[in-house]
């Protein structure tokens, strides 16, 4: 469940400008000691360590950002904000300063053996694309927003496996994992932003990349594949061979060829649907006698 994100966008201030000032601090402090050191003057020289001390912690405060990274900072463990923005820049040198990156990630994850809706064990892998969107949350409310995404996007495809069969069997308009890729792929896409929205994460694409019987069982399923493939060859052969059969019949009687009793068609259709749904030649027969002779 989606929740207020508490990031702050902050703009620091640009690192040019206090370079320039930490790089005349830092000449100051050199010209200074070596000043104290000539005139062995000790109050001078304790004041241009301290200036020296000043300039190393305001060295402290600068950082680079990339494009497409953030930083968050911290002062003395409080939130203070997120910077954005690629460039040089310069903070309080006391911030704590945690780069994130904000580019997209690929987890390829490892097949994973479970099973589908109606028991049977299955294999089955998906690649997920994801980038942290709210930095505070990837930061602060998971331990490690990385490993989170790991955990929680094998938890939602071993979910996703037990709410889809295989493959629609009985019912062929059911949703399916072998045959309705692109619904599932979807689904599995809203469960992992429902889970990783907690840790800042958006997801942008979540695909299935394997998908198979386990092999204990994939000879049996490739054996009622081929079953059912028959069966529905058969079937479409039968239809065609009651089709041409009517045709046949409808056109002799049109043309009026042949009058045909009713035990006639029917031995007709009979051989007909012999020569047509046969998987081997029909040997053809001569009647060299009359119609009704054998």
């Amino acid at each position: 469940m989606s929740q207020a994100s508490q990031e702050r966008v902050i703009q620091p201030a640009s690192g040019w400008g206090m370079l320039g000032l930490t790089i005349l601090l830092y000449v100051f402090t050199a010209a200074g000691l070596v000043w104290s050191i000539s005139n062995e003057n000790v109050p001078g020289l304790i004041f241009t360590v301290v200036a020296l001390l000043g300039a190393v912690l305001l060295s402290c405060g600068f950082f680079m950002l990339q494009p497409n990274q953030a930083a968050v900072l911290l002062l003395f463990g409080a939130y203070q904000g997120t910077a954005r923005s690629s460039g040089f820049w310069w903070v309080n040198p006391f911030y704590w300063k945690k780069k994130l990156s904000l580019r997209l990630h690929n987890l390829a994850g490892e097949r994973l053996k479970v099973n589908d809706k109606t028991g049977n064990p299955i294999e089955i892998a998906a690649i997920v694309v994801w980038r942290v969107a709210d930095t505070y949350a990837a930061s602060f409310d998971v331990d490690n927003y990385m490993s989170y995404v790991e955990t929680q996007g094998e938890s939602a495809l071993r979910h996703l496996a037990t709410q889809y069969p295989y493959d629609a069997w009985e019912d062929e308009t059911a949703v399916s994992l072998r045959a309705n890729i692109d619904e599932v792929s979807h689904a599995l896409e809203r469960e992992l932003q429902d889970r990783l929205s907690k840790a800042g994460v958006v997801v942008e694409e979540a695909r299935l990349s394997h998908l198979a019987y386990a092999p204990e069982i994939a000879e049996s399923m490739l054996k009622r594949q081929q079953a059912g493939a028959i069966i529905a060859a058969r079937k479409k052969i039968v239809e065609g061979a009651v089709g041409m059969v009517q045709m046949a019949l409808e056109h002799l009687k049109h043309d009026q060829i042949v009058e045909l009793d009713e035990e006639r068609k029917a031995s007709m259709v009979s051989n007909l649907l012999v020569i047509l749904c046969g998987e081997t030649h029909a040997q053809p027969v001569v009647n060299t006698g009359t119609l009704y002779a054998g």
